[in-house]
């Protein structure tokens, strides 16, 4: 446990029961319980009346196609009201609802940065699902169908002006639809921890954004069986550095908890007290740069009993809740 004073902020929270009835099949790792899980953690906690609950209205079309390719948006809808059992790919599992399930993931981020620059919270977590990071700008992939942190991240700059965004990736794996989508952009600085060599086989350290957007990507491949110490030694040399050198007007962070050890589809070994350490340094990045500006969405996660336990670390860190015994 961390102790010491912590500063408490307005945390934005949005969870939506609609999003249990996205079903990518039998078996699939990103079902409904991921959620449930953690919302049954949560209500437990004393802290957990205290967040800004924040509705989330489903993802404007206008605003998927700010990175998405209309016929990718047009023909995801078809083939999930058709019944279809995936999207583009077996791993995309879909049903009849899952297309306005998947906006209104992506509408999560949007409702929370509208009440951000309204200056009614500090910050801001989105429990939703299907996470995003994975979908490129005309195929769906790794359980993604849109890509909620790139929605937000130009929602960001288009509708509430602000110039420079930093999308922070943590997921275990790789967020290639992200980079790809920015990745000729020096407005929006990708950074990314993940296992590497793995799904989906990018991110590779030499994978720094391309014209324009050299320089904008910044990746931290990590080796299978990863601890605590590797993530804090990537952070401070590369992560935090590029963050100051960027100097972001907001931070966007893709919050996958499935680099914990006990997570069933990755190798590297987090303790959750890791991600409460990450946590704090993002938010005194964005103290520096953003005032204090971060908006979190819920990507990867696949244990019940780690993701609820981690997700509560993370609000802890963004509400500013003491963690002292």
């Amino acid at each position: 446990m961390n102790g010491g004073a912590a500063v408490r902020r307005r945390t934005g929270f949005v969870y939506d029961p609609a999003c249990l009835r996205h079903d990518p099949g039998r078996a699939h790792p990103e079902r409904s319980a991921r959620l449930t899980a953690t919302m049954d953690r949560l209500e437990r906690e004393p802290w957990f009346g205290e967040l800004e609950r924040t509705a989330a209205d489903p993802c404007p079309v206008e605003w998927l196609e700010s990175v998405h390719a209309a016929e990718y948006v047009a023909r995801a809808e078809e083939v999930c009201r058709a019944g279809a059992p995936y999207l583009d790919v077996p791993d995309v599992g879909v049903s009849r609802d899952s297309f306005d399930v998947a906006r209104i993931a992506a509408g999560a981020g949007l409702a929370l940065a509208d009440r951000l620059l309204a200056g009614e919270i500090d910050n801001g977590f989105s429990l939703a699902r299907p996470p995003g990071h994975h979908a490129e700008r005309a195929l769906a992939l790794g359980f993604c169908l849109f890509n909620n942190a790139a929605v937000l991240a130009r929602y960001l700059q288009r509708r509430h002006g602000l110039e420079k965004i930093l999308v922070l990736d943590w997921d275990v794996h790789h967020g290639n639809g992200t980079q790809h989508t920015f990745e000729e952009d020096p407005t929006v600085l990708y950074a990314s921890l993940h296992q590497y060599p793995f799904y989906p086989g990018t991110g590779a350290a030499s994978e720094e954004g391309t014209g324009r957007g050299k320089g904008a990507t910044v990746n931290c491949p990590m080796p299978a069986g990863a601890r605590d110490a590797l993530y804090e030694e990537a952070f401070r040399t590369r992560i935090l550095p590029a963050i100051d050198a960027f100097g972001p007007d907001a931070v966007v962070l893709s919050a996958g908890f499935d680099a914990h050890a006990e997570d069933p589809l990755a190798s590297v070994e987090l303790s959750t007290g890791c991600y409460r350490w990450m946590s704090e340094r993002i938010l005194e990045a964005a103290d520096r740069h953003a005032g204090g500006r971060v908006l979190s969405l819920l990507e990867g996660g696949y244990s019940l009993e780690a993701l609820p336990e981690c997700v509560g670390a993370h609000l802890e860190c963004l509400a500013g809740v003491s963690t002292d015994a």
